[in-house]
Order: C-alpha cells, then sequence, then structure tokens
C-alpha cells in the first residue's frame, strides 16, 4: 500500500466530483467517468451507484488499476475492495453531499458492495 501525499489527498477530498478511467487490459484508459468520492481515515474511497452494473466499475475489476482526476491532481491508481469502513463512509457520504436522493442511493446496500479503496501507484 502506497500512501497518499496529504497535500494531494486534502485536495482531491475538497473537490465534489472525481473522474476515474479503468485501464483496458493492453494499458490503455477507458473513458473517464464522474464519481462521488469521500476520504475516511486518511484513505480514498469510490462506490458504483449502479452497483456492480457500473461500467466504470466493471472496468476497475477487469485490471484494478485506473486513473483518477479531482482537485488538481491526476493520478495513476490502484483499486483494492474494501468492506471494513462502510458505516463510516456511509457517513462521511451523508457529510459531505448531503441527506438527498443521490446520497440514499450511493448509501444502498447494492452501492455498498462495490466500495473500493484507491491508492497511488
Amino acid at each position: 500500500m502506497t500512501d497518499w501525499n496529504l497535500a494531494d489527498l486534502a485536495a482531491i477530498d475538497g473537490d465534489g466530483e472525481l473522474r476515474v478511467a479503468a485501464h483496458r487490459p493492453d494499458g490503455s484508459l477507458r473513458t473517464p467517468r464522474i464519481v462521488w468520492h469521500v476520504v475516511v481515515d486518511g484513505a480514498l474511497f469510490l462506490r458504483s451507484v449502479r452497483g456492480e452494473e457500473g461500467a466504470w466499475y466493471r472496468g476497475v475489476q477487469r485490471t484494478g488499476t485506473g486513473e483518477i482526476d479531482a482537485g488538481g491532481v491526476r493520478a495513476e491508481v490502484t483499486f483494492t475492495r474494501d468492506d471494513g469502513h462502510d458505516a463510516a463512509i456511509d457517513r462521511a457520504y451523508h457529510a459531505k453531499y448531503g441527506d438527498g436522493p443521490a446520497v440514499r442511493s450511493i448509501t444502498t446496500a447494492q452501492a455498498t458492495a462495490t466500495t473500493l479503496r484507491v491508492e497511488p501507484r
């Protein structure tokens, strides 16, 4: 595991949207998609609001690597399934994005099943 530079992590966290693109098996990048993200206990997390059917999530599952872009930080990353912080991540989504329908969607069991920890490569 590689830790984020604290300034980069703060910049990413401060942005409301993150662009994520998975690597294809040939190393090229898929089309970036905008997702919501949160930082919990010094780690960056993403979820697919569409659960396992989300196109970006399916791409990530194939290679486990890709690129993110948020807060002026563009980074090559790895994605690792992580279900050890679900309650804290739910709270972080509510704190960052409010309590509207979109947040209720990103905190469903379907979305929670796709929680990924994102680490720089």
